[in-house]
């Protein structure tokens, strides 16, 4: 039998504002007609836990999201990032101030590319009130002080500042995820 990774796949966009409604149930039952093994769906944000025995997570990526397009009907942008990708980009967030996690101030904007180092340059340049950020290949992490609602600093902002796609997903979202998928990790 072939080995499987566990993976995370991160939907951008759905069940927000009535917009792109999808029932995790549904989902699911998509995702397993896919052929994935131990699907699990966590809140309506679109996160999703599973197996598979593709070693390529664009790959899955990509077969994600054309199946959503086809029992849909609307395009979905999907990240797919294996556990120990999760768990690596948590650990690398330099806000740890445990006041901050608490307060749910912490946010990752995952990116689905590599940024151009030029981008990413200008970027730091720029500051905004009440906010933290840094930058690494595949996040862009986020410092609140108000809270997300309040931040000018966006996932729209910022794939328009790094000119590529991204998702976000606060710290305990993240945590939970990790926790989820950590008895299942090969």
């Amino acid at each position: 039998m072939q080995e499987t990774i566990k993976y995370i796949a991160l939907l951008r966009g759905i069940n927000v504002s009535g917009q792109k409604k999808i029932k995790m149930v549904d989902l699911r039952e998509m995702m397993q007609q896919l052929g994935f093994d131990k699907v699990q769906t966590y809140i309506q944000s679109g996160n999703i836990l599973f197996e598979a025995a593709d070693p390529d997570p664009a790959s899955v990526a990509e077969k994600i999201g054309t199946a959503i397009t086809k029992t849909f009907g609307f395009d979905v942008p999907v990240l797919v990032k294996t556990r120990k990708d999760i768990e690596g980009i948590i650990d690398q967030n330099p806000f740890k101030n445990p006041e901050d996690l608490q307060a749910n101030r912490i946010y990752y904007v995952l990116l689905k590319d590599v940024p151009e180092p030029a981008l990413v340059e200008a970027f730091r340049q720029e500051t905004y009130p009440n906010e933290k950020f840094f930058v690494s290949e595949e996040c862009v992490y986020l410092c609140c002080l108000k809270g997300y609602g309040q931040a000018k600093l966006n996932n729209n902002l910022l794939e328009r500042k790094l000119k590529i796609g991204a998702t976000t997903r606060n710290h305990g979202t993240m945590m939970k995820l990790l926790e989820m998928s950590s008895s299942q990790q090969r």
